[in-house]
C-alpha cells in the first residue's frame, strides 16, 4: 500500500515512535479508557473465554493486555502493520506472557492473515478502517469473511460522513476533522453498507459513543 494512505505508512514512522517510548501514544491514545471499552463491547457481544479472538490493527496490545487474561491461554491473535510494535506491546505491557506466543502476533499490512487459524470466533477492527482508504475496507470485509468460516462476528469501527457532502472535510461530533481522501479517511454510511453486503456480511450500526466519533459496526456472516 502506499506511504501516503496514512501517518502510520511514512517511512521510520514506527521506528522513531518506538525509539522514544510512545508505543502507547501511537496506536490513539486513551490507552486504559479504549481498551476497557473494547473488551466490555466484545463481552457485550458474546465473547467467551472459549473463544478464538482476532484483533486487526492489535497495535501494542491496548485490546491485548486486557482480553489474553480473560480469553483461554492461546485464544488470542492480533495483526498490525508493525511486527516490532506488536513485540514491544508484549514485552512491555503484557502481565501473562505465557497466555500469549510471541507467534500469534502476525506482521500484515494487507488483510493477507499469514498464518491466522481459519477457526477464529470473533474479530474486532478498532480504528484501523479510519486510516484506510475505501478500496481497502472493500477488501479488507472481503478477506475477513473468506478466510475465516467459522467467524461468529466481525466488530469494526469507521468514520462516517453525510451522504450529501461526503466528498468534502467533515466534522465528527468530538471535533475531529476527516477526508474522502486522506487519513482519518471518512465514508458515507450507504458506502459502508454496500461493501458488507459484497463481502457476505449483514450490517447493524451500533449506538456506542466511541472517541473521536468513530462509528461502531456489528458485521454478521450471511
Amino acid at each position: 500500500m502506499p506511504e501516503s494512505i496514512s501517518p502510520y505508512h511514512a517511512p521510520g514512522f514506527y521506528d522513531d515512535a518506538l525509539a522514544r517510548g510512545r508505543h502507547r501514544d501511537i496506536v490513539g491514545g486513551r490507552w486504559d479508557e479504549t481498551g476497557r471499552l473494547q473488551l466490555a463491547i466484545l463481552r457485550r457481544e458474546g465473547l467467551e473465554p472459549r473463544h478464538r479472538l482476532l484483533d486487526i490493527g492489535c497495535g501494542s496490545l491496548r485490546l491485548g493486555v486486557r482480553a489474553v487474561p480473560f480469553l483461554d491461554p492461546g485464544q488470542y491473535w492480533g495483526t498490525d502493520l508493525s511486527g516490532a510494535l506488536m513485540r514491544r506491546g508484549h514485552e512491555a505491557e503484557l502481565k501473562a506472557k505465557e497466555r500469549l506466543p510471541i507467534g500469534q502476533l502476525v506482521e500484515d499490512g494487507d488483510f493477507a492473515f499469514p498464518g491466522i487459524p481459519d477457526t477464529i470466533d470473533y474479530a474486532i477492527a478498532f480504528a484501523v478502517f479510519t486510516h484506510l482508504p475505501d478500496r481497502m475496507l472493500a477488501r479488507g470485509l472481503a478477506r475477513i469473511r473468506t478466510a475465516f468460516p467459522a467467524l461468529d462476528r466481525l466488530l469494526f469501527t469507521v468514520f462516517l460522513a453525510p451522504e450529501t457532502g461526503a466528498e468534502h472535510p467533515h466534522r465528527q461530533p468530538d471535533g475531529v476533522v476527516t477526508h474522502p481522501d486522506r487519513a482519518p479517511w471518512h465514508l458515507p454510511a450507504a458506502t459502508v453498507e454496500a461493501h458488507a453486503r459484497a463481502a457476505g456480511f449483514t450490517l447493524t450500526r451500533l449506538p456506542d459513543r466511541l472517541p473521536r466519533g468513530q462509528v461502531l459496526f456489528r458485521a454478521l456472516p450471511r
